[in-house]
């Protein structure tokens, strides 16, 4: 595997309700692993979740995010990082104004999804508000790259 350099910033993408960039991905990698950048604004939640094949990273670069994850609640302000280990449901949620963050999932193939339910987007901004999504094409691409939803934007996990 060689050296991956971009010269510019990767296409951006309208992921649900968040803006996102995918900057590295599974070619770049060798499979290793998929680096990604997601900006959300208050109160972002994807559907709960679990993934099955893959870890996914969190480091938060600017706002706060709280992640659900299994039985824990972790507060990660910019700078602070977290792990979401396969098999354990989880689920974030943006709690400043606007938030931004890495995702890093080990080993690579969260991207396919990213890119199966993204829309390109003209500008480096967030989508409109209460732009339509659909939950069953979401539930069907996540399934793909082994990702189960398991309730809807909200849903929390279930607290042993």
């Amino acid at each position: 595997m060689s050296a991956t350099v971009h010269a510019t910033r990767p296409q951006p993408l309208w992921f649900i309700e968040n803006l996102a960039y995918v900057h590295l991905d599974c070619d770049d990698t060798g499979g290793a692993y998929h680096l990604g950048e997601v900006v959300g604004r208050r109160g972002d939640m994807p559907p709960l979740h679990v993934h099955h094949r893959d870890d996914e990273t969190f480091y938060v670069l600017e706002g706060e995010l709280t992640l659900f994850l299994g039985d824990q609640q972790l507060t990660l302000p910019a700078g602070q990082a977290a792990l979401a280990p396969r098999e354990v449901p989880h689920v974030y949620r943006v709690e400043s104004e606007v938030a931004r963050w890495l995702v890093i999932t080990s080993p690579a193939g969260f991207e396919e999804f990213v890119r199966a339910i993204a829309e390109p987007a003209d500008h480096d901004e967030l989508p409109p508000e209460g732009r339509p999504v659909d939950p069953q094409a979401i539930a069907q691409a996540a399934a793909v790259v082994g990702i189960e939803v398991l309730g809807p934007p909200g849903t929390l996990p279930q607290r042993s």
